[in-house]
């Protein structure tokens, strides 16, 4: 696989490559994580081929779209693809609470997040991301985190999703038809929200932040779903934020804990039969994903050039059909689970 190749996102006809850049790890803070190092990362995605980079306006309170922004600001005389997010806006503290000493876009102290799934929230949100961006136009709008782990208790989402419901939703699709964005859609952590938006929305695609990964499979019957609906997906955190590209090595984390002693031996064994192939862990973690006919990309996270190439290595690194097989007979993907051709 090569990042150049592309797939349609759902029926947008929006042509993502299908390794993309997820911006969620340039939100790193000022003055730990340079500049430099972020865009040394974007350099290099971009000199491998990849033209597909989602953002947010929570990542980092404004940083990620800047440096984002910045980057691809030199280069809008070629083709790429932007999404970012609504449903949060980044505001600097009210005048009130105004602290003695200016801070610089990201500061946690002064930049606040209000949540806004409103028409007006909606209008602002992507007013405020084109700003940051520097760029005229974002290809693809995603409703961001509504759901109950950020938006607790079950009273407080009910009440957002009522706004989207009356007018935000009416808004970005009056974008689309508009040709302001080209595809909007819904970036969610739990795969299980899939059924529930499709049923209340018509969404052109869903950016899931897992578990659709090497390491488990639980959200098939929700791709399927997608799949059958003409519904775009695209796929985070494939190396489910680490066990995937380090192994089973001892602190290894598994969605941003400690992994488990399960999940550890879990791991061992889809490296050992990778490596009876002499395909990297990380090879086929960046990849699988891809076989599923829904999804049209996957997003890996990098944070500085080193990171951007190995990811770029193992995303072209081939692998035969029968590593695939293995790991079915292995019993550690399901025998009805797709995989790349």
């Amino acid at each position: 696989m090569k990042p150049a190749a592309t797939r349609e996102v759902g029926r947008t006809g929006v042509e993502v490559t299908q390794l993309g850049f997820g911006g969620g790890a340039l939100k790193l803070p000022r003055p730990e994580y340079r500049d430099e190092d972020a865009t040394a990362a974007l350099d290099a995605a971009w000199a491998g081929g990849v033209r597909y980079y989602d953002t947010a306006p929570f990542y980092g309170r404004g940083i990620s779209e800047q440096r984002l922004g910045r980057f691809l600001g030199g280069r809008c005389d070629e083709s790429f693809v932007v999404s970012t997010k609504v449903g949060r806006l980044i505001r600097p503290a009210r005048s009130v609470q105004r602290p003695a000493a200016r801070t610089a876009m990201g500061d946690v102290g002064t930049w606040e997040v209000h949540y806004d799934y409103s028409r007006d929230g909606v209008l602002r949100s992507i007013e405020d991301s084109i700003q940051r961006l520097g760029i005229s136009a974002i290809d693809l709008v995603l409703v961001h985190d509504l759901d109950l782990v950020h938006l607790a208790p079950q009273a407080r989402m009910d009440a957002h999703t009522d706004d989207l419901l009356r007018s935000g939703w009416a808004a970005l699709q009056d974008l689309k038809a508009q040709g302001v964005i080209r595809g909007v859609g819904f970036g969610i952590n739990e795969i299980g929200l899939v059924p529930h938006w499709l049923d209340r929305f018509d969404p052109d695609l869903f950016l899931v932040a897992g578990p659709y990964t090497l390491m488990e499979q639980g959200g098939l019957a929700e791709l399927n779903r997608c799949a059958d609906r003409g519904v775009g997906v695209v796929i985070g955190q494939v190396f489910a934020s680490g066990i995937l590209t380090t192994g089973p090595v001892a602190g290894a984390t598994y969605y941003y804990r400690e992994a488990g002693a399960e999940e550890r031996e879990r791991a061992r064994r889809l490296q050992e039969v990778c490596a009876a192939f002499d395909v990297p862990l990380p090879a086929a973690a960046v990849q699988f994903p891809l076989g599923h006919p829904a999804v049209a990309a996957v997003i890996p996270g990098v944070k500085n050039a080193g990171e951007a190439q190995s990811c770029l290595e193992a995303f072209g690194h081939d692998i035969p059909a029968q590593l695939w097989t293995a790991l079915r007979d292995e019993g550690l993907l399901a025998p009805d689970t797709p995989t790349p051709a």
